[in-house]
């Protein structure tokens, strides 16, 4: 399909969506919907490797989880960041087309802190160990975009704080089980996160450089991220090998991918645009390997 073909499918799509303009459509596209699954992806992976029987998988605690992560906290995660982003979107080119520029106006302020405050009805709900981790996703939540931490600018720090992302999966396998999923699970998601962070930033490497903006990405350069990436995503498929084989080998998907854009005349800047179906496809591949366990108890 020719540039101009898919570029009039997506305007084709986009005009039944609501209009920035709108508050409600401002909201919606601050949202990033695109990266919606990023939040609510790993709570179905995580309540399904969780659950005992179907019963538990659609318990009232993982919907609600699903729900909130889906929509309410990428509100308040991406609201967040672009309050606190919004002198460097400025010269941003993602911001003209794929996203939205921030808008100050109280109402999407109180809007972003109402999608915050949501997420603490759960601690009247989950489990001690679940309390925790959801204090840990709001506290990175926060703390990556906001001073005084403000993670996103300091090189490898900003990489490590998306873990946050990886979160949400352990809080639903908390809600679900009782308790923590495996310490390789986690480690490998916070790995996966780690890279996919920083190959998000690889777009974003010039803008940042003007605006002085010091990221993993702007210290390491073009070149080295894609090794840095490469570098994460490996360890992620060793740490989820020692989980089982077949999650080792799904996220070998990542560094092979890597490596092709990087040796390849791709344009990093469309292939950013990929990954939310590819994160969406890896997801639904887990998914389905945890659903076969849980039906037929072919876990290995």
């Amino acid at each position: 399909m020719s540039d101009s073909a898919a570029s009039n499918r997506f305007e084709s799509v986009t005009s039944y969506l609501p209009s920035e303009e709108t508050r409600f459509g401002y909201l919606f596209w601050l949202s990033r919907p695109r990266f919606w699954l990023y939040l609510g992806g790993p709570v179905i992976v995580g309540a399904t490797f969780a659950a005992g029987s179907v019963a538990e998988l659609f318990s009232p605690i993982a919907v609600m989880l699903l729900a909130y992560f889906t929509v309410p906290a990428n509100v308040f995660l991406y609201g967040v960041n672009d309050a606190f982003d919004a002198n460097i979107d400025e010269i941003n080119p993602k911001k003209d087309e794929k996203e939205v520029r921030y808008r100050d106006d109280i109402w999407i302020i109180m809007a972003v802190t109402l999608s915050g405050a949501l997420g603490g009805m759960f601690i009247f709900l989950l489990p001690s160990a679940g309390t925790q981790v959801l204090a840990l996703w709001v506290l990175l939540a926060v703390q990556y975009s906001a001073p005084p931490l403000r993670f996103k600018t300091t090189p490898f720090l900003d990489s490590v704080s998306n873990g946050l992302y990886i979160l949400p999966g352990v809080v639903a396998f908390t809600a679900v089980s009782g308790e923590l999923p495996p310490l390789l699970a986690i480690v490998a998601g916070w790995f996966w996160t780690m890279g996919m962070h920083t190959f998000s930033a690889i777009p974003d490497i010039e803008p940042d450089r003007e605006a002085g903006v010091r990221t993993t990405a702007t210290v390491l350069g073009k070149r080295r991220t894609y090794y840095y990436c490469a570098a994460c995503w490996l360890a992620a498929a060793a740490a989820f090998a020692q989980v089982h084989v077949v999650l080792g080998a799904l996220l070998l998907l990542y560094p092979v991918l890597v490596f092709g854009i990087a040796f390849s005349g791709v344009d990093v800047d469309d292939a950013y645009w990929w990954y939310p179906a590819i994160n969406t496809l890896i997801g639904m591949l887990m998914t389905m390997g945890g659903l076969w366990a849980l039906l037929f108890g072919y876990g290995g």
